[in-house]
């Protein structure tokens, strides 16, 4: 049996994800119980980020806070829709992540013989229009700013960064 994590627990996860000084007034949330569910709010915020906790469907520590763009993007991705991107947007994931695929956005695990993507601290940038792969890389690992899920409707750039300054 899992022990469910505290509400505390939960907060002090998000904030590993953000500055403190746009975490300490950001809404937190928490996935839903089921897919397709509600996201609960953990604590109503006064800024507008809203900072998810830990993902517990992939296998590394992945809280995020997101802007308003990224929310609406965030909502549009759930939803199998695709996102508008009128303006640009940022997330901070600080605590880093882990995906399934950096070419396939709906991927549950990697494909067989492929690795999880692993990404340090990073920030994540969208832009309308996308990113050009003549400017920017398509590989996680080329240790500098890549694009991820390059071609699709949910096309972001993750920028690594060093959460200690």
């Amino acid at each position: 049996v899992m022990m469910e994590d505290s509400l505390e627990d939960k907060l002090y996860n998000v904030m590993s994800a953000i500055p403190a000084t746009i975490g300490e007034n950001a809404t937190v949330i928490d996935w839903p119980s089921e897919p397709g569910g509600e996201m609960p709010v953990l604590r109503e915020g006064s800024n507008e980020w809203v900072c998810m906790y830990d993902n517990a469907d992939t296998p590394g520590n992945d809280p995020m806070c997101v802007d308003p763009v990224w929310m609406a993007w965030m909502e549009a991705f759930m939803a199998g829709a695709e996102p508008e991107n009128s303006a640009p947007g940022i997330s901070y994931m600080l605590a880093g992540g882990s995906d399934a695929s950096n070419s396939d956005p709906y991927a549950m695990e990697p494909a067989e013989g492929e690795e999880w993507v692993v990404s340090p601290a990073h920030l994540m940038l969208l832009m309308p229009g996308g990113f050009d792969t003549a400017v920017f890389a398509t590989d996680p690992d080329s240790g500098g700013p890549y694009i991820m899920w390059e071609g699709t409707p949910y096309e972001h750039l993750m920028i690594p960064v060093d959460p200690a300054g």
